[in-house]
């Protein structure tokens, strides 16, 4: 009944996914390379979730 009401999931997800990729190119400047490739992997996973998302109408 309520359900304007509950928040978009893909938004949180995108917003998690541009926040990961962010912290990984800021790892990248400093040549922090291991911290760049683990926030890498895990910014890839969360766009494997959106990607699910969008694919489900």
């Amino acid at each position: 009944m309520l359900g304007f009401l509950k928040g978009d999931p893909k938004k949180k997800l995108q917003k998690a996914y541009e926040a990961k990729l962010a912290k990984a190119l800021h790892a990248q400047r400093n040549r922090d390379l291991r911290s760049h490739g683990t926030l890498m992997e895990e910014a890839e996973k969360i766009y494997a979730e959106i990607r699910a998302l969008g694919e489900n109408p």
